[in-house]
């Protein structure tokens, strides 16, 4: 897991739609970077369109949205879609971004252990320093936590 106030370490990936986004393509307005486990799943689809419901708040303090899983962009596509969803999805088939911001980690279901995404969010300022991570995120209230955090920036 990367630490507050340290930079973020810039990458590229591709969105739904196969074009690439590099995390310095948004520099200059604060950015929410959160990583979601699997598309279409109920907690990552309430967390989604949380995020989609709330998007003109985003949009009025000038912030951006990105959602990263290791889902293909095609199963990007079809959620997005599906959705509705306003902003980026990326594909991180290879686990390197995961792996890079410290998402990728053991999980615990039903007594079983096996390793996915560990539901994280991290608000990067405008300058590209991580001015807070939220850990353990809790889907149905992550939109409006962000915001809040947002308005502390």
């Amino acid at each position: 897991m990367l630490s507050e106030k340290t930079k973020a370490p810039d990458f590229e990936l591709l969105d739904e739609n196969g074009a690439p986004h590099k995390l310095s393509d948004y520099a200059g307005a604060p950015l929410i970077l959160y990583f979601y486990p699997k598309d279409d799943t109920p907690g990552c689809t309430t967390e989604a369109c949380g995020f989609r419901d709330d998007y003109s708040a985003f949009e009025k303090v000038n912030a951006r949205i990105v959602g990263v899983s290791t889902d293909s962009v095609k199963s990007h596509k079809k959620f997005k879609e599906k959705y509705g969803l306003p902003f980026p999805l990326l594909s991180d088939a290879d686990h390197k971004v995961v792996e890079l911001y410290g998402v990728w980690g053991e999980k615990k279901m039903m007594g079983k252990k096996y390793m996915g995404i560990l539901r994280t969010t991290y608000l990067i300022d405008k300058n590209g320093k991580i001015a807070k991570v939220f850990e353990g995120v809790k889907p149905a209230e992550h939109s409006r936590e962000v915001l809040e955090a947002l308005k502390a920036l």
